[in-house]
């Protein structure tokens, strides 16, 4: 019994890797703009489905797809910025600066509105461009499970989840010791003191927005390329998951959407063994619903105290 149990959360930790690997620009284009961009997922699923489309009309290989997904994502975030966020990021006044959004005023509004219209238009687009449900994507997954003991574990999954840790504690450190980062998280918590100290903060915020969603493509790759193929409901994955797991660790935090992803795979591990696939399913939505409605997340997770946290 306890090794099915221990079996269970090995798994959902690995899980929980994968989510926070998507959900890390997520958090990060928060951090550095305070806006929920609701077209990260489909910035995601475009440029995955741009590789697939490189991947099974011209035989491109493995690498350069990869390549291709993080470059395509990078370009779609810079128009989504540009189209949504661009207008808001110079006038939104400093002392809202590390508010909410939820208590924001009619520009961000305007903003969050525009990106969710901006997501059907991204969704469209690669559903053109591959019309079939199910699309074949480079595959790096290792078929095969190996013994650890008294537990089976992939090593493609373990990858995955040392993908994230790294990528995780990289982008935390940067942030906190490199000038850029610190460029970064002033023009997010503090907007006119970074502008008189003489920070070009819509090129900051518009860099952050490209690094952001060009993680949403490394993240996708990686995913994809365990799962083998791509289907139009990734871009509502990657932004559900993502949103779930930055949320548990505190939005804005990029350590804490890698805990809030592990999180949210043990708790769906655990609740598809009890109740199945319609349980695990059941336990994401319900997180989301309860992060989204609970007030401690604010005062807990520091959402309300400052952007861009390293830690």
């Amino acid at each position: 019994m306890w090794i099915d149990l221990l079996q269970r959360t090995v798994d959902g930790l690995l899980d929980g890797a994968a989510y926070a690997l998507v959900g890390l620009g997520l958090t990060l284009t928060f951090g550095t703009l305070r806006r929920l961009n609701l077209a990260y997922g489909a910035t995601a699923m475009l440029a995955a489905y741009v590789g697939a489309w490189l991947y099974t009309r011209w035989g491109v290989p493995a690498w350069s797809v990869a390549l291709a997904v993080v470059a395509v994502a990078a370009l779609a975030g810079l128009y989504v910025e540009w189209l949504c966020f661009a207008a808001t990021a110079d006038d939104a006044p400093a002392s809202r600066a590390g508010g909410p959004v939820a208590g924001g005023d009619a520009r961000e509004v305007v903003a969050l509105a525009s990106s969710f219209a901006v997501w059907m238009q991204l969704e469209q687009i690669g559903v053109n461009l591959l019309p079939r449900h199910l699309n074949p994507f480079p595959s790096l997954a290792a078929g095969t499970e190996r013994a650890l003991g008294p537990l089976m574990l992939r090593p493609d999954r373990l990858a995955l989840a040392l993908l994230a840790a790294v990528l995780t504690a990289g982008l935390a450190l940067w942030l906190a010791r490199s000038r850029t980062g610190l460029a970064w998280r002033a023009a997010a918590d503090q907007r006119t003191a970074a502008h008189l100290v003489g920070i070009a903060v819509p090129r900051v915020q518009r860099a952050a927005f490209a690094v952001a969603c060009a993680l949403a493509g490394a993240g996708a790759f990686a995913v994809l390329a365990i799962e083998g193929q791509v289907t139009p409901m990734f871009g509502m994955w990657v932004l559900a998951k993502g949103l779930v797991a930055a949320l548990l660790g505190g939005l804005g935090s990029v350590t804490g959407v890698l805990v809030g992803g592990l999180m949210l795979g043990v708790a769906e591990a655990h609740a598809q063994a009890g109740f199945g696939a319609l349980g695990r399913e059941f336990t994401g939505w319900a997180l989301l619903f309860v992060v989204l409605l609970a007030p401690w997340r604010l005062g807990s997770f520091g959402l309300s105290r400052g952007a861009a946290h390293a830690g």
